[in-house]
C-alpha cells in the first residue's frame, strides 16, 4: 500500500495544480478561438481535479510542521473552486434558458455568473497566498530566483483577483489579468511544491 508521506502528497498535489492550469488555459484558448468548448468535459475534469486537491491539502496540512498557512489556503481554494466549477455546470445551463424564454430572468442568469467569477477569484486569492508563502520560504532557502518570482507574481495575482472580487470581473476592462495572472500562481506554485523536496524530507 503507497504511503502518503507529506513529501509525495506535496508532489501530487502539485501534479493537480499543474492539470488544473492546463485545463483552464485550454478552456480560455478555445473560447478565445470561438471554437466548440467541450465545457462539461472539462469543467467536469476541473471539479474531479479540485476534489481530490482538497483531500491531499487537507492532508498535507495535518502532517505539516510549518508553512500551515500556505497549506490551508490550497485546501480552501481546491474546495472554493469545487463549489465555482458546481455552479457552471448546473447552474448556467438553467438560468440562460429560462432568460432566453423570459427577459425578466436575465439578471438573474447573470447574477448567477457574477457569483462563479467572485467564488473564482477567492479561489485565486487564497493560492496566490499560498504561492507567496512558499516564495518567501524559497527565498529563505536560498533559491532568490525561483522564491522572488514566486512573491512577485502571488502578490500580482492577489491584489488583482481580490480587486475583481471587490470590484467585478470587468474592472480591468479587456485585460485578463486577474484570470491570467491566477493561472500562472497555479503553476507558479506547483513548481515551489515539486522544489520543497528536501525541505519536506526534514520536516517528516
Amino acid at each position: 500500500m503507497m504511503e502518503f508521506t507529506l513529501r509525495r502528497t506535496a508532489q501530487l498535489i502539485a501534479c493537480l495544480l499543474l492539470l488544473a492550469a492546463l485545463t483552464q488555459a485550454v478552456y480560455t484558448a478555445l473560447y478565445l478561438a470561438e471554437a466548440n468548448v467541450p465545457r462539461r468535459l472539462l469543467w467536469g475534469t476541473e471539479g474531479l481535479l479540485f476534489v481530490l486537491l482538497a483531500a491531499l491539502a487537507g492532508s498535507a496540512l495535518a502532517q505539516a510542521g510549518r508553512l500551515q498557512l500556505a497549506w490551508s489556503a490550497i485546501m480552501a481554494a481546491a474546495v472554493l473552486n469545487v463549489v465555482q466549477v458546481g455552479v457552471g455546470l448546473t447552474l448556467f445551463g438553467p438560468f440562460f434558458e429560462a432568460a432566453g424564454e423570459a427577459e425578466a430572468l436575465a439578471p438573474a442568469a447573470e447574477a448567477i455568473v457574477a457569483f462563479s467569477f467572485m467564488v473564482y477569484n477567492a479561489a485565486k486569492v487564497l493560492l496566490a497566498l499560498a504561492l507567496i508563502v512558499f516564495g518567501m520560504d524559497r527565498l529563505v532557502s536560498g533559491s532568490r530566483l525561483l522564491g522572488g518570482a514566486s512573491v512577485a507574481f502571488g502578490i500580482v495575482a492577489l491584489v488583482s483577483n481580490a480587486a475583481s472580487m471587490a470590484a467585478g470581473r470587468d474592472v480591468f476592462g479587456e485585460l485578463p489579468l486577474a484570470g491570467g495572472s491566477g493561472v500562472l500562481a497555479t503553476v507558479l506554485l506547483a513548481v515551489c511544491l515539486l522544489a520543497l523536496e528536501d525541505g519536506v524530507r526534514q520536516a517528516e
